[in-house]
């Protein structure tokens, strides 16, 4: 009985990623630029609308923008995640193929992750074999980046193409890799 409560218990760990169990003690207000509105986060980045611009520190401290990547690639996949979560680091090894089969494609990935402690981000970068665009701002859940995308669980991904528009979020597997591949090979980057 108690192995299999472990079991799914495991099971639903690993369907829904690792989860935000606390308040962000600062939300973000982002406002449209051109009448001064509020705009909703979570339906501002869904798939059709165009990409959020963030810029975070990186490893060494310099700063990464996502904008840089857009639109000198065909499609780039910013990627949240942190050391710490079970499910990110089990999906790790499908995005790590993503980047070897498709990023001479035209595929870049961004990492944001989600992780307090510096060693321990840069230590999952190398032994993960990470070798694209890092970016964090240490903070955790209050991660900048992960606010202006609406992330509540990791793994998350949002895809964007060529021409900075949002085409696909959260795929994961074997989806995310056949996503990659049919507009990449297919020329189908925009929708």
């Amino acid at each position: 009985m108690r192995k299999g409560f472990l079991m799914l218990a495991a099971c639903l760990l690993l369907a829904t990623g690792c989860r935000q169990k606390t308040q962000v003690a600062e939300k973000i207000q982002v406002v449209d630029s051109e009448t001064g509105a509020p705009v909703d986060v979570a339906s501002a980045t869904e798939p059709g609308n165009t990409f959020v611009d963030i810029a975070l520190p990186g490893p060494q401290g310099q700063t990464v923008w996502v904008g840089d990547y857009v639109g000198q690639n065909k499609l780039v996949l910013i990627d949240f995640w942190a050391s710490w979560c079970g499910p990110c680091m089990r999906e790790m090894p499908t995005v790590v193929k993503a980047y070897e089969r498709f990023h001479a494609k035209g595929l870049e990935i961004v990492g944001v992750s989600l992780d307090k402690d510096k060693a321990s981000w840069l230590a999952a970068i190398e032994q993960t074999g990470q070798k694209w665009p890092q970016m964090s701002d240490l903070k955790g859940w209050d991660c900048l980046g992960a606010q202006f995308y609406g992330i509540q669980s990791i793994p998350a991904n949002v895809l964007i193409d060529e021409h900075g528009k949002i085409v696909a979020r959260d795929l994961r597997g074997d989806a995310l890799l056949e996503e990659i591949e049919s507009r990449l090979t297919a020329g189908a980057v925009t929708e």
